[in-house]
């Protein structure tokens, strides 16, 4: 199922920060499938990412152009080389999705439990709103 997912930060001048489309199979049945399927999907495009090295890295005009709409223009360098564990990677995500780091909307409607059904159709587009915390607040 393809769907459309965007990341939004509430405190970015320009909120939008990726969007992309996705080929989840199978269809997730909840939002902890949802999110534990996003994730691993991630995951899996960051060792692939990993394990491909261009001897001369460049950037055309065209990727110059549309890395400078989100607002960062650079070569995709990782340089953490550690392997990434995708059981982890889900946990935390999870954890952070009860904590209140970020909420998940579907079609303009928020999804609040982790193990509620959802009803996902081809083309729906899922918001990440990551919520950015404030320096030098008491708390």
């Amino acid at each position: 199922m393809k769907l459309f997912v965007t990341v939004k930060s509430l405190g970015k001048r320009k909120p939008a920060l990726a969007q992309q489309e996705i080929d989840l199979s199978p269809t997730p049945e909840t939002l902890r499938d949802l999110i534990t399927a996003t994730v691993a999907l991630n995951v899996q495009k960051l060792r692939e990412k990993q394990e491909s090295v261009e001897l001369i890295p460049f950037l055309t005009g065209k990727e110059i152009q549309a890395q400078g709409e989100t607002g960062k223009v650079g070569f995709g360098s990782i340089y953490n080389d550690g392997v990434p564990n995708i059981e982890a990677a889900v946990n935390t995500a999870i954890q952070a999705f009860e904590d209140g780091l970020y909420r998940v909307f579907i079609c303009d409607e928020e999804a609040m439990e982790l193990d509620a059904p959802l009803l996902l159709h081809a083309g729906d587009e899922i918001v990440f709103i990551r919520f950015t915390m404030l320096a030098g607040g008491l708390w």
